[in-house]
């Protein structure tokens, strides 16, 4: 049997036939691991898998199909393994906020340049327009025309008071990535894209302006309307170089590759090397500050092996 899985919950899977029957629960066995991906999760959501059925009603996935694109970030638990959040996806919605609670411009890089990496299209949602003060405002504004001016599509919404002309259409008919911090508001977009309540939400924590965790694991929900997916993820802290040589972590920001065609040498790092033509763009304002110091932190990863 042919099937879509849809949620992932450690040691299980649920799989929608391609049919149209009902849902099942299946495993895999031990010892399954996808061919030149090492991760915790062998099986994800968005994966297209072939199933079988033994005599004792069990379910077994046995094959995983070719995947036509993915995204993972490092394993909190496991430092030199991956987790793959979802796989073939048609884009990567980042929901982020510049308050209550701060989502961090090298948040936002990381999660970018992961996106380039993977050949995902990104997508930044601003959320909680509705209670930011002026300075806030302004510093949305300022975020949005910075992503703006590197291709990135960008909206400033309310999640709560959501305006569904503008919103629905992104997710229309596609299979979309939703990700960002927790208590960012993740669960209320979720509930008011789907138009119905499939996920519970959680008040932020008074003392440390931060979300509690309401995923656990990831999970597919289809969409009425317009068709499509939105896949939930659980809140996440971070993304690392995964699988990144050092020499190709510029690729993955879209402006300093630009410049950095331009450098002397083809393995240039932009550490301050002779005929580097991307820290005179720096110092310029060609490149923004926040975005050079996020390709910093990632380069550290690689010379370093850390994970942030």
């Amino acid at each position: 049997m042919r099937g879509l899985v849809i949620k992932t919950t450690g040691n299980s899977y649920t799989v929608q036939p391609a049919d149209g029957g009902g849902l099942v629960t299946a495993y895999v066995k031990g010892n399954f691991r996808i061919r030149g991906i090492r991760s915790t999760n062998p099986v994800a959501v968005g994966d297209y898998v072939q199933v079988e059925r033994l005599p004792d009603g069990t379910n077994w996935i046995t094959d995983i199909e070719d995947r036509r694109n993915y995204i993972i970030r490092r394993s909190a638990n496991l430092s030199k393994q991956t987790h793959i959040l979802a796989a073939n996806i048609d884009q990567a919605v980042l929901l982020v906020t510049v308050a209550h609670p701060v989502t961090s411009t090298t948040f936002i890089d990381r999660f970018l340049a992961t996106a380039e990496a993977y050949r995902v299209p990104a997508v930044l949602l601003f959320n909680k327009t509705d209670i930011l003060t002026e300075d806030e405002m302004r510093t949305l504004q300022e975020w949005q025309e910075l992503y703006r001016s590197l291709g990135y599509e960008t909206f400033a919404v309310s999640a709560t008071h959501l305006d569904a002309d503008t919103v629905l259409p992104l997710f229309a008919g596609k299979v979309s990535l939703l990700s960002g911090n927790s208590g960012v508001g993740k669960s209320t977009l979720l509930n008011a894209v789907a138009g119905r309540e499939i996920t519970r939400t959680a008040e932020l924590s008074a003392q440390h302006d931060s979300g509690m965790h309401t995923t656990t694991f990831s999970e597919m929900y289809p969409l009425e309307g317009g068709g499509g997916y939105i896949i939930d993820t659980p809140g996440i802290k971070g993304f690392g170089a995964v699988a990144m040589e050092k020499e190709e972590i510029s690729h993955y920001f879209r402006e300093i590759f630009r410049f950095g065609r331009a450098c002397r040498y083809g393995n240039c790092l932009h550490l301050g090397e002779t005929g580097c033509a991307v820290i005179p763009a720096v110092e310029k304002g060609g490149i923004a500050l926040s975005r050079y110091e996020s390709y910093l932190s990632l380069l550290g990863d690689c010379e370093e092996s850390k994970y942030r």
